[in-house]
């Protein structure tokens, strides 16, 4: 599934190509995405100018002068610049053709991701209004994490994933910014000291930022806004490493199921 990395590697693609043009046609061939792209979905965008692209948690917002288009990546999807002469693969979905032969073109194979357009306030949308702070803003810190984390008695891993507390930290991430903290995905939440907290709050930074300098994990499916893969699985340290040794110490990465999601960890560098 794209995460944050994937979705800021998407936008700065397709930013350059997109702000500024006019929106001179629109083509849906498959409505039902994961919720069904409403009939005037292509009159609502028809003559619109992209003023900016930006980000919040794993939706892309590609504002105009009239509302904006929130696009969420689901399970599978991409979103392309292409040519208008390109041809159609089996799992393209919309087109949104500019001028100058620009064509934005969303992909997906599985359906479950999303495009909406709203045009009150973007933040305020059903979407957007109940997400946490975002990880790479001044505002995550170690104390704001350490509050929190207050009494609550969930793995630290899990309290990590979950959208109301921080956005965009996915599983892939999550195991990597807490083996580098040196904490166990187990430890709950509650227990970590306000240091412990600003530890993992600089490696959650750090893992997101250089994985969006490599331009995303590529596992499965995701390919950024020119096709192409990201690399930063070549920098996985304990992800889908179980049974192999630990970079640091050479005692097995273990693997086990924490809220339904496989968790990668070194029970002796991590505690």
């Amino acid at each position: 599934m794209p995460e944050l990395p994937e979705v800021e590697t998407t936008g700065r693609g397709i930013a350059p190509h997109i702000i500024g043009k006019k929106i001179e046609h629109v083509v849906v061939r498959h409505r039902q995405l994961r919720w069904l792209i409403d009939s005037d979905f292509e009159a609502n965008l028809l003559g619109q100018h992209i003023e900016s692209v930006t980000r919040r948690a794993k939706y892309l917002l590609i504002k105009t002068s009239s509302g904006t288009l929130i696009a969420h990546l689901g399970m599978s999807g991409n979103l392309r610049i292409v040519s208008a002469s390109s041809p159609i693969k089996k799992h393209d979905h919309v087109d949104i053709v500019f001028d100058e032969n620009t064509v934005l073109r969303f992909n997906d194979q599985r359906r479950f991701g999303a495009l909406v357009w709203t045009t009150g306030e973007v933040m305020s949308h059903g979407l957007l209004s109940h997400l946490g702070v975002e990880p790479l803003s001044s505002k995550w810190t170690g104390e704001h994490l350490f509050q929190l984390a207050q009494k609550r008695r969930v793995p630290i891993k899990t309290f990590l994933m979950n959208s109301h507390i921080v956005v965009g930290v996915g599983n892939i991430y999550a195991n990597e910014a807490l083996f580098m903290a040196g904490i166990l995905p187990t430890r709950h939440a509650g227990e970590l000291t306000v240091q412990a907290c600003a530890r993992l709050v600089d490696c959650v930074q750090k893992v997101l930022a250089s994985a969006i300098e490599q331009g995303g994990t590529t596992l499965r499916d995701f390919v950024n806004a020119q096709g192409r893969a990201g690399y930063f699985q070549q920098q996985l340290h304990v992800y889908g490493r179980a049974k192999q040794p630990c970079i640091h110490c050479n005692h097995l990465i273990q693997e086990i199921r924490l809220a339904n999601r496989s968790t990668f960890f070194c029970d002796h560098c991590q505690q």
